[in-house]
């Protein structure tokens, strides 16, 4: 069987996409040359900044043979029907075959491919590949009508076997397919023949190119660690900037250069993110003092001077990067040591969003929000006030608005500069976090404060306005701000009860008392028949309270605006809105929590149950029910229970619609005629006594573990004893004894939900 080796030559192409391009490669000439007919053993592609390369590793020679047969109309059948089935099948009507069926005749028509050379299905799918690649940005150049990313100079494509290499032909809008590449674009420009894989990885190599990605990325780390350990100094891993810099270069040689003094007081992550992101730099720390002192620069050739030349040009550039991001900084630390209140007076006029209004308007609600907030997590109030007043000024700043990754991180720095406590200068950083479900959270209380009336403003003021989340579209990033809220908790402790916060705080956002003493004219208007969704969208109100005017008009269940005579009925409109945008904020949340605890093992329907409980709205209790819940059906008595439950619960409520009445009390032991009867009235009355103390106190794994020993009684019960009996006294009262079961099991969860 024989190897295929193809390489598309072409201008640099762009970092950020070669891994991708690598991959379509292989994925698009493997799944054509398969459903051609070929199979092979193993396929791998590779990636430099000018070159991607496909190696295929046994290949069918040739496609099979294939003999297909295919049904088709009705002898007799409209000829427009016979001509579609001759055209689907490509052949001529003389071809079909008259065969006998249930029905009667049917033509048939028989396809026979021939197998086809291997070479001949490569160029097809090849050039296919070519001209259809899926580069996020595409380019043509000269006269021809061919889009590659950056101008394609040839095309390598050969197939090796026992008996040699041969090319495969092919032209793609006038480059032809051969056995030759180029080397490095300096170093060794010429070209050169290959014969197999292994030949031109090795000539690559001769001609100052490093074919795999991998090994470039890992010969510049060890080169980079090295040079800066010979100094006692260590590179800062950024393994994202790292895999960047291998699709920069085809032979990288690793320069060591010096920051200038004079920017050596600059914040050690403003030096990392300046280089890094102007520069494509890596940072070089002094482990001693934890300042960045050098940098890491990356060349693509080597040069006589062994690379000063290239290190003058890159520390020459690199010093004026830096004294733009002194200038930014000095000029910050003049604002901050001030009191950042000119910061603070800007963010009026910067919008956060046309309904919820500006920065300032947003960073009032927080503060009032964290202060609510602080008590249940261990905070200061008047500390996490303070810290949600300031943790957003510097968005205003310079420094930010050049580097707007560093938000948080500056309002750290410019904080402490300030002399504010180190608690609000921490919460400044940490407030924005957890970004991600990887990403750390934070503990220290007021910064836990701070982040949760961050997150909690933004969605529940999203919900206010109608802009929820929608299938994949979520521009806000309210899963993530919901899944931060969710670890927030958990991780931290309670905020109390979130149904009523998310009421309180929606109908904050509406902000219905603003309505309330605003609203004469519109009332007015109402009174006299004149007043319509139209002309409230027409009046001088904010945009805010006519979009809560129109949801109240809208969600409550009496919808005619005409009706709405008093400030009263509005108000109870409004309010109105806002629980019902609470519920389903809470659903939001419900929903959250189930992918979230999904990916820590928990099933779905076990947090069904546990979410059709009171109580819904405290996470902390939530999840701690649900996974005691988890645990106890791990069990085999906590599994054998449910059944034993659901079989009780089918029992009696077949029996509850047959009779009409609820079985719901009046169980008896006296009417007990079984011992197993007996032995269950007993065990009831023992799990009783000690789940509804353990559910009082919120132990929910002590009150699970007393429902599952209910487990061998329920058994026995069901083998024992008959429900149905003849007794009419003796069925009513094994029926209610049957709503114990059901009663308890259900004080736990709702066992309903739970599948199988």
């Amino acid at each position: 069987m024989p190897d295929l080796l193809i390489e598309l030559f072409s201008e640099e192409i762009p970092a950020r996409m070669q891994t991708r391009a690598a991959d379509d490669l292989r994925k698009l000439v493997t799944d054509g040359l398969v459903e051609a007919g070929l199979t092979y053993a193993s396929a791998a592609a590779f990636s430099t900044p000018r070159r991607l390369t496909l190696s295929i590793d046994g290949l069918t020679g040739e496609s099979q043979a294939v003999r297909e047969e295919r049904k088709g109309p009705k002898v007799g059948a409209p000829d427009q029907a016979i001509d579609g089935f001759l055209r689907g099948a490509g052949v001529a009507r003389e071809d079909l075959e008259v065969r006998d069926d249930k029905k009667g005749q049917v033509y048939f028509a028989v396809i026979e491919k021939p197998g086809r050379l291997a070479a001949e299905i490569i160029a097809e799918v090849l050039e296919k590949t070519v001209r259809n690649f899926p580069w996020p940005k595409a380019m043509r150049w000269g006269e021809g009508s061919l889009k590659w990313v950056r101008p394609l100079h040839s095309i390598l494509c050969i197939l090796t076997d026992e008996a040699g290499t041969e090319v495969v032909p092919l032209d793609v809008d006038g480059i032809a397919s051969g056995n030759t590449t180029q080397g490095h674009r300096f170093l060794a420009p010429d070209a050169f023949s290959i014969t197999n894989l292994d030949d031109y990885e090795t000539k690559l190599k001769r001609a100052n190119v490093v074919l795999r990605a991998d090994e470039r990325a890992e010969a510049i780390w060890n080169e980079a660690t090295t040079q800066a350990f010979a100094l006692g100094l260590e590179v800062v891993e950024d393994r994202g900037l790292l895999a960047e810099v291998a699709g920069l270069v085809e032979w990288p040689v690793v320069l060591l250069g010096k920051i200038d003094d004079d920017f050596l007081g600059l914040p050690p992550e403003v030096l990392q993110t300046s280089m890094k992101e102007h520069q494509k730099f890596f940072s070089v720390r002094n482990p001693k003092t934890g300042r960045i002192e050098r940098f890491v620069t990356v060349a693509n050739m080597e040069t006589a001077d062994q690379g000063a030349t290239i290190l003058a040009g890159n520390q020459k550039v690199l010093s004026a990067r830096l004294a733009d991001a002194k200038f930014f900084w000095e000029n910050d630390l003049r604002v901050a040591k001030a009191g950042m209140q000119p910061w603070l007076d800007s963010l009026s006029n910067v919008t956060f969003h046309n309904k919820l209004g500006s920065q300032k308007d947003r960073i009032e609600r927080i503060a009032a929000l964290a202060r609510e907030i602080a008590p249940s997590v261990g905070a200061d109030p008047d500390l996490a006030a303070q810290a949600a007043k300031v943790a957003k000024a510097d968005l205003s700043s310079e420094m930010v608005y050049e580097f707007p990754e560093l938000q948080g991180l500056m309002g750290r720095y410019y904080a402490t500069e300030a002399g504010l406590p180190s608690e609000v200068a921490a919460a400044c950083e940490e407030h924005y976090s957890p970004l991600g479900p990887s990403d750390d959270v934070p503990t220290a209380p007021v910064s836990v404060a701070v982040a949760l009336a961050d997150k909690i403003d933004t969605l529940t003021g999203f919900w206010a306005i109608d802009e929820k989340p929608t299938g994949s579209k979520d521009p806000f990033a309210l899963r993530r701000a919901a899944l931060g809220v969710i670890r927030l908790v958990l991780e931290n402790g309670n905020v109390g009860n979130l149904d009523s916060l998310f009421r309180r705080w929606i109908y904050g956002h509406m902000d219905g008392e603003a309505i309330l003493s605003s609203i004469n004219p519109i009332i007015a208007e109402i009174n006299n028949g004149a007043a319509s969704l139209a002309a409230i969208s027409a009046s001088d109100l904010p945009p805010l309270q006519k979009v809560a005017i129109v949801k109240a008009q809208k969600l409550t269940a009496d919808l005619n605006i005409s009706e709405i005579k008093s400030k009263t009925e509005l108000g109870r409109r409004i309010l109105a809105t806002s629980e019902i945008e609470a519920n389903n904020l809470l659903s939001f949340f419900h929903d959250r929590l189930k992918v979230f605890l999904r990916d820590k093992g928990i099933r779905h329907d076990i947090i069904d149950a546990c979410i059709a409980m009171p109580g819904n709205d405290d996470l902390t209790l939530l999840v701690k029910r649900a996974e005691a819940l988890a645990e106890t059906l791990a069990t085999d008595d906590g599994e054998n229970l449910i059944q034993g439950f659901k079989r009780a619960n089918n029992i009696l409520t077949q029996a509850e619609a047959k009779d009409g009445v609820e079985y719901s009390y009046g169980a008896d032991i006296k009417f007990a005629e079984d011992d197993a009867e007996r032995a269950l009235f007993a065990a009831l009355d023992a799990a009783n006594a000690k789940i509804a103390p353990a559910m009082k106190a919120e132990d929910f794994s002590a009150a699970m573990t007393a429902m599952a020993a209910l487990r061998a009684p329920i058994d026995a019960f069901f083998t024992d004893v008959q429900v149905n009996a003849d007794s009419e006294i003796l069925r009513r009262n094994r029926l209610n004894l049957l709503s114990r079961i059901r009663n308890i099991c259900l004080s736990v969860a709702d066992l309903t939900k739970i599948e199988g």
